[in-house]
């Protein structure tokens, strides 16, 4: 026969269910299943917290909307984090976004807009003239993708 474990959590436990329950203690969360520890990272861990509440959710530990009511946050971020658990593991929490790429500023694009800034144009003009946001040109420069024309001092 089952036997069913009685629900014993310490002093100053907050509870999800009547299983589970977290503590924020030294700027850290830990969860709880009873008395037995269950998984801690530090409280500003977004990550880590989005990985773990998933994990309680598909493992039948917590019910998403548990999960809503004890941590304040939304019903569709608990199950996209969800979905995202199931989709790409552990990983998908973890794992170093790829980046931005500039789709925009192409290698062809690039020559024509550095041919025009070596014949002093303005980046305004750059972009109007290859149909682009101004912002585009600028940001390119700032980032070393584009160069000015370097002016040179007439020696005296």
């Amino acid at each position: 026969m089952i036997q069913m474990q009685l629900p014993i959590f310490s002093h100053g436990l907050t509870l999800i269910n009547r299983q589970i329950g977290f503590e924020k203690k030294n700027e850290r969360v830990y969860y709880f299943h009873g008395q037995l520890p269950l998984f801690s990272h530090e409280e500003k861990d977004i990550e880590s917290f989005r990985f773990i509440t998933s994990q309680m959710v598909i493992g039948g530990n917590v019910k998403q909307i548990e999960i809503v009511k004890a941590f304040g946050v939304s019903v569709i971020s608990v199950k996209r984090n969800v979905k995202r658990l199931r989709d790409f593991g552990p990983r998908g929490f973890f794992a170093k976004s790829k980046g931005r790429s500039a789709h925009i500023l192409t290698e062809d694009v690039i020559e024509k807009a550095q041919e025009l800034l070596y014949k002093d144009a303005q980046p305004s003009e750059v972009a109007q003239k290859l149909h682009l946001k101004t912002n585009t040109v600028r940001k390119a420069i700032q980032a070393g993708r584009l160069r000015k024309k370097t002016k040179k001092l007439k020696k005296q």
